[in-house]
């Protein structure tokens, strides 16, 4: 299974799903609006492998049962519309499988084995993971990123796949196995893609730059998770590098179930020419960098403004090395000599040299 961002690049599978369903319009005049930015719903804790740290739970085809009722976790919504839908600022969840998610009240519970919890996850995870950049500074003190409302379609895509299409702007999430929707990781990475596109136009023209993308989503995913993890209280078990373990139960044998890990020992004359295989030797040192910030008590908050800060200045077509050096330059300008040279130490653990 792949999470694949589309765009006009050859080297990108070409599987991308171009008709289908008409997007559902939840807006239903009949109906009242909550009047309310608030709600609440049920989510996962990022997923119920991570939550629980059982790694012999299986899908189920859906079941309620296949999940313990101590993986979901009640959360505020925040930034909705009023209109009683799942649709508000920095989310638009669009579905074209069973009714969308309504309540007059803005109360949104519901368990797996109704097509609504993924409607709820979805809003829920992107609102999060914006929120999230925005804490950093982006859209105040720092330009805005992708700070719109993401359309994303849900279980709209008849294969164990998701992707995030730059050209029409929305995010797609796949079914099979495991629903892409039910784990918050692929969300998260799906909006790594969208991240990318709204910084620059046409990212990803070659295979580095793709496994760069690739690499970002890995890396967004992870550290959302884990931020709204201490916001929330929520558990966190290892391995914390591990990517969407509850998706990979599906087609993974060994333990722990992880899609990809973003704390590897791949080197860049590892490299397949495969972004997603590729894409964790630049993940590697992302993670490599997050722990140096930390070990020079500047923490992860400043590795990720910073990482995020410099993608502004990445070309569509770059490669590792032009990459990093735009890292590095970010990292001297924010953070001073210290930072930066613990940016090129980490880039240089996978001999990515500039």
């Amino acid at each position: 299974m792949t999470h694949v961002r589309r765009t006009s690049a050859v080297f990108i599978a070409t599987s991308c799903l171009l008709g289908g369903a008409a997007l559902a319009a939840p807006a239903d005049a009949t109906k009242p609006g909550s009047g309310s930015s608030t709600g609440t719903g049920s989510v996962f804790m990022v997923n119920p492998v991570q939550s629980t740290g059982d790694q012999t739970l299986t899908d189920q085809k859906d079941a309620a049962a296949a999940v313990p009722a101590t993986a979901y976790a009640t959360v505020p919504l925040r930034n909705l519309d009023g209109s009683g839908y799942l649709v508000g600022r920095w989310v638009n969840v669009r579905s074209a499988t069973g009714d969308p998610a309504y309540s007059p009240t803005n109360t949104f519970s519901y368990t797996r084995d109704d097509d609504r919890f993924e409607q709820v996850m979805t809003y829920f995870w992107v609102n999060q993971a914006q929120e999230y950049l925005q804490s950093l500074g982006f859209g105040s003190t720092l330009p805005p990123v992708n700070a719109e409302s993401q359309d994303v379609r849900i279980d709209q895509y008849g294969v164990d796949n998701s992707y995030s299409w730059d050209k029409h702007d929305y995010i797609r999430l796949g079914k099979g196995g495991v629903d892409d929707a039910e784990d918050a990781e692929v969300i998260v990475h799906e909006y790594g893609h969208a991240v990318h596109d709204a910084q620059v136009a046409g990212f990803g023209a070659t295979v580095d730059a793709g496994a760069i993308g690739e690499a970002f989503g890995d890396y967004l995913a992870v550290t959302v998770g884990l931020d709204a993890a201490r916001q929330y209280g929520w558990p966190v078990l290892a391995p914390e590098p591990c990517v969407a373990d509850w998706d990979a139960v599906s087609y993974t044998s060994t333990t722990p179930h992880c899609l990809r890990r973003i704390d590897t020992d791949r080197v860049l004359e590892d490299r397949r020419n495969q972004v997603h295989f590729d894409g964790t030797i630049w993940s590697a040192a992302l993670w490599d960098a997050r722990q140096r910030y930390a070990a020079l008590g500047l923490g992860s908050r400043a590795w990720d403004t910073t990482l995020v800060d410099s993608q502004f200045r990445y070309a569509a077509d770059t490669t590792f090395q032009a990459a990093a050096k735009a890292t590095y330059d970010t990292a001297l300008a924010r953070d001073g000599r210290r930072a930066a040279e613990a940016v090129r130490d980490a880039f240089a653990a996978r001999r990515i040299y500039f």
